[in-house]
């Protein structure tokens, strides 16, 4: 098996995981918050996803699904567009709103470019110094499994706060 082939599955795992986190809920299901300091599923999904598409788009040399796709205005946040929700303040988590299905579509818009650009690298690729901020510098392979570690590590608390949703509605 090829690098490429284990992070096409690595991806794909993640997209199955905002699925299920957030398929059937509503809006309001989408924004609840376990307190005023907690990450809604909403706020998790998008951060999820515009770490990827900001991440993967720098590697890559391409401009990002987000503004080159016309996500940004579809969810009418109150945030630049380059703006991924590093650092964001509970009421910049509270103002992000949107539904499973805006969250999903945005999700499955970045996977289908993530999932094409890393189809293709070779694993001589996935050698290549992306950064030399960091010593050692980080080559390709290394910042691709760091977005998906911590894509994960969102999608998982994501699906953690959709329990406990679901356990308030009774479900």
């Amino acid at each position: 098996m090829r690098g490429a082939d284990l992070l096409v599955d690595a991806f794909g795992r993640i997209r199955e995981v905002v699925h299920s986190a957030v398929d059937g809920l509503s809006d309001d299901d989408l924004a609840f918050r376990a307190d005023e300091d907690a990450n809604s599923i909403a706020w998790l999904v998008w951060h999820l996803t515009r770490i990827q598409d900001d991440h993967v788009a720098d590697v890559a040399g391409t401009g990002q699904v987000w503004s080159d796709d016309g996500w940004h205005p579809r969810f009418g946040l109150p945030f630049p567009a380059r703006d991924t929700g590093y650092g964001h303040s509970p009421d910049d988590v509270a103002a992000v709103r949107a539904s499973s299905d805006l969250l999903a579509g945005y999700h499955d818009a970045v996977h289908d470019r993530t999932a094409r650009y890393v189809a293709d690298l070779s694993d001589d690729e996935l050698d290549r110094v992306v950064d030399t901020s960091w010593d050692p510098p980080v080559t390709l392979g290394v910042r691709l499994v760091s977005v998906i570690s911590d894509d994960l590590q969102h999608a998982g608390q994501a699906a953690f706060v959709r329990g406990l949703v679901l356990r308030a509605l009774g479900d």
